[in-house]
């Protein structure tokens, strides 16, 4: 075994003087995979053999190459044609993997690869694949919650590998990931996503199983297709094909385990034994969603695709229109939100997350207001106000740009954020014109982040170009509105004339309603109020007026404490 400093050595000799210390793990993308895995789920046990083709993405000539993969696992041959390269493995301390660090090999190709050339590699590296909470418990997650949501493991009875951002089971180029730092988990996974767009993967998976039924492999969704065993006199063995585009969209996600399915269209469930009365009451929910969400975003493109989970306290994880989630623990209100999410993405498809994500979010709370009203809405996008203020404070002058909606890799804000921006702009500009809009888009032509903001634009005859910088081509923040004053005086006809003044102290503008409460009734006056302005209106109500508030909840805010104003009692 080699010593550290024969190591470091070793790896100056290999990478130049120049470089050692400023390697470019980001200089190439993998544009293939052909890979070959053999499993051994008792052994928790991963081997793969195969090809990638790595192609030069930087301005410069390029002869050392990056490849990472989980640390629980261990390069055995790198080779170029029929000949071997040098490489150096190392470790590489980085939270893209469910253990908290990657096993690296530091690889000098036999020539320089020009700018856009590729070069073919045959690799092989084996090891295990446990259940590893290592990255969330160091940074103080406790660790149940920890080992519930960093699921990812081969093992007997289930084998679940979600890919790059939980667990590299496959070779990834990335710069370090770190959990503790803000956003850098999402720009280092957005960044390696943009590089694979192109990506192709093809897996030959072969294991042996004992027991019936055979076990179902899933890939990115996808039942792979069964193969037959080249192998003859090994008893219980599994083999099975996969096909997909891209690595890049939430990982690919790898599943094994003793699935059955239901089809009920436009869903396909798969579920774990014993759990077939929970598959087909989230199949009947999910059925009484499809209606609404095909009427804002069509007839589903394909089907939307549900697996269970072993882990009954598992938090759901979506890739696509694929959900992973315990149906042996789905209440009613949960599963059919999950099921309207799901469908959204398996109807309408975009590249970029604030729509891609925001809609499917923005068609939960439309479920929920169909179903129960605008108030359950309201409260539901609640739920987010919290965390999505926490993000919100964090925003300088200096990340404005970098963290505007239309190019986030935050999820927080692109989950959340978005999903309260597409509800603002049903308020602002009415159903019919946003599901125009959102019918209007095709996502090959959206080559520019204010592609789908003109789109919008085209539907109203309002100025909304105010609403686009501040909440989608910058991240200012949130409005902040005060009911600064209000006084009552009486008219001829015994009704009460009402003036109020709305201030705006936030750093974003919003249409906001202002609710004028008053014995037996209510008003509500929608206003428009832009940074650091404020607005002065005249309302007659039927009785004295007694409460005004701004906002029911529809507008994110950084403070709701200011939004209520006592009236004093008409002046004689």
């Amino acid at each position: 075994m080699k010593s550290p400093v024969n190591s470091l050595c070793l790896l100056c000799v290999l990478c130049g003087s120049s470089l050692c210390f400023s390697l470019d793990r980001e200089a190439f993308s993998i544009t293939n995979y052909d890979l070959n895995l053999q499993i051994e789920p008792e052994q928790h046990r991963l081997g793969a053999r195969g090809k990638v083709t790595l192609r030069n993405e930087s301005a410069t000539p390029q002869k050392i190459a990056v490849l990472q993969i989980s640390s629980s696992l261990d390069w055995r041959s790198i080779k170029a044609g029929d000949k071997a390269v040098q490489f150096v493995r190392q470790p590489y301390t980085s939270d893209i993997d469910h253990t908290g660090s990657l096993s690296e090999a530091i690889v000098t190709l036999p020539q320089e690869i020009p700018p856009h050339a590729t070069i073919d590699l045959d690799i092989a590296y084996e090891g295990v694949i446990l259940l590893d909470a290592t990255r969330l418990t160091r940074i103080g997650t406790p660790e149940d919650i920890a080992r519930n949501s960093d699921w990812d493991r081969i093992d007997e009875d289930f084998t679940g590998l979600r890919g790059a951002g939980y667990v590299a089971w496959y070779p990834i180029m990335t710069d370090v990931a770190n959990l503790s730092e803000a956003d850098s988990l999402f720009e280092v996974l957005a960044s390696w996503r943009n590089r694979q767009k192109s990506s192709k993967t093809h897996l030959k998976i072969a294991m042996q199983s004992t027991g019936e039924p055979a076990p179902q492999i899933l890939f990115g969704g996808v039942k792979c297709e069964p193969t037959a065993i080249e192998r003859s006199g090994i008893p219980g063995m599994v083999a099975a094909e996969c096909n997909t585009q891209a690595l890049q969209l939430d990982g690919s996600s790898l599943l094994i385990a003793r699935y059955s399915t239901t089809e009920n269209p436009p869903f396909q469930v798969h579920f774990l034994p014993n759990h077939d009365a929970a598959a087909a009451k989230f199949a009947d929910l999910a059925e009484k969603t499809a209606s609404l969400v095909q009427d804002w975003f069509g007839s589903p493109r394909e089907r939307a695709k549900i697996a269970d989970l072993p882990d009954p306290d598992a938090p759901p994880f979506e890739s696509g229109a694929l959900l992973l989630t315990p149906l042996s623990t789905s209440n009613p209100n949960s599963a059919s939100l999950a099921a309207t999410h799901q469908l959204t993405h398996a109807s309408f498809l975009s590249f970029r997350p604030w729509i891609e994500e925001g809609l499917a979010h923005f068609s939960q709370v439309l479920y929920l207001e169909q179903q129960k009203g605008r108030q359950a809405a309201l409260d539901y996008m609640a739920l987010h106000r919290s965390a999505l203020t926490t993000a919100e404070a964090q925003t300088t002058s200096e990340v404005e740009k970098s963290r505007a909606l239309v190019s986030t890799n935050n999820d927080q804000l692109y989950r959340s954020k978005a999903m309260c921006v597409w509800w603002m702009l049903r308020d602002m500009i009415g159903d019919a014109a946003l599901k125009k809009a959102i019918a209007s888009y095709k996502p090959e032509q959206d080559d520019d982040p204010t592609y789908m903001p003109h789109l919008i634009a085209a539907q109203t005859q309002r100025d909304v170009s105010w609403f686009f910088d501040d909440w989608l081509y910058h991240d200012r923040g949130l409005p902040d509105f005060k009911v600064e004053s209000a006084y009552v005086t009486s008219t001829p006809t015994k009704s009460s004339l009402l003036t109020v003044t709305i201030d705006n102290l936030g750093t974003a503008g919003a249409e906001v309603p202002v609710m004028i409460n008053f014995a037996g009734g209510e008003i509500t006056k929608r206003v428009e109020l832009h940074v650091k302005n404020k607005i002065t209106f005249r309302l007659e109500t039927p009785q004295t007026p007694q409460e005004i508030k701004v906002n029911d909840g529809s507008v994110p805010e950084s403070d709701v404490s200011n939004n209520t104003y006592t009236i004093a009692p008409a002046k004689k």
